[in-house]
């Protein structure tokens, strides 16, 4: 039997966490698991009290808050398992879910990593994902299939290759891991793990669903709906996505279309909305790419713990 790490993320949501935590060791039926829960610079240091709590599970304690990346990278770094399970703190696994996701990835060596399809935790009987379209490099634009639609099965066919995997819900061969090599953490917040998916895909593996595979997202428990920090972020890693992955030509027409078409028509909505704070945060967002190469570790927004 394959082992299999799960590596999970806690900023400043210790319940959410420990929510997860019953779900893997009272839900889960996969026997071979390793635990890995990574602090990313909480508030509060909830790990040592997490250690006496949960002597099965492996915490890791980093004191800045490393974003998506960075805190699952250091997990990574720590797990030993075949295959590793990264999956967001505000999610809740269902029995079955890492045995369907080891046989497989067990059943078919092409594929470097899978995700579950996910429903949302409130609203259990509907869709957050079975899938995403590829990318239109000239627009950045993709969509993800099914999300907000009652699960009635009628996407259950889509099983097998994707245009990407999911960042709540993760399985990653090793050999694929050792190939792509970690996240990139100067996307801190977004986007990250479709550039992750475009490198494993370079590295001559495929991505993958399965949609008999099951689990359930709590959304936006650590970011919110709309906060400077994810326009900021989603705005600026758009563009980085594109400048990364993109042949230049199309990431010449991405420009062309950023500048004619999305600018004015945030603007106009930040306007209207009587959001004007948001306007200097997206300006910010466009004007880190002037003075940063595509691998800067800059991030170009203040950060607050």
């Amino acid at each position: 039997m394959k082992s299999v790490s799960i590596v999970t993320v806690n900023y400043n949501q210790p319940k959410v966490t420990e929510d997860l935590l019953k779900s893997l060791l009272e839900v889960n039926t996969y026997p071979d698991l390793e635990i890995i829960v990574v602090d990313n610079g909480s508030k509060v240091n909830v790990v040592p009290e997490w250690e006496v709590k949960y002597w099965n599970v492996k915490f890791i304690r980093s004191d800045v808050n490393t974003g998506f990346a960075g805190g699952n990278n250091l997990g990574i770094r720590y797990a030993t398992g075949d295959y590793l399970f990264l999956i967001n703190n505000d999610t809740e696994v269902t029995a079955d879910l890492i045995g369907k996701l080891v046989d497989r990835l067990e059943a078919n060596p092409r594929i470097g990593m899978i995700s579950p399809k996910i429903h949302y935790f409130d609203q259990p009987d509907m869709l957050q994902y079975t899938g995403y379209t590829p990318m239109n490099y000239y627009t950045c634009r993709n969509a993800c299939i099914g999300q907000f639609e009652t699960d009635r099965g009628q996407y259950d066919h889509l099983s097998g290759v994707t245009g990407y995997a999911h960042g709540a819900a993760m399985m990653i061969r090793r050999e694929a891991l050792e190939k792509a090599g970690l996240m990139s953490e100067n996307y801190f917040l977004y986007y990250e793990e479709l550039d992750w998916c475009e490198r494993i895909r370079k590295a001559g593996y495929e991505i993958h669903t399965d949609l008999s595979a099951l689990i359930y997202h709590k959304e936006s428990v650590s970011v919110g709906k709309r906060t400077a920090l994810k326009e900021f972020f989603m705005n600026r890693n758009r563009i980085l996505f594109i400048r990364k992955n993109a042949p230049s030509s199309a990431f010449f027409i991405f420009c062309c279309y950023f500048l004619a078409a999305v600018v004015p028509r945030n603007i106009f909505q930040y306007l209207r909305n009587g959001e004007y704070g948001f306007i200097p945060v997206f300006l910010k967002a466009i004007t880190w790419h002037f003075t940063n190469k595509p691998d800067s570790t800059h991030l170009g927004f203040p950060l607050s713990r």
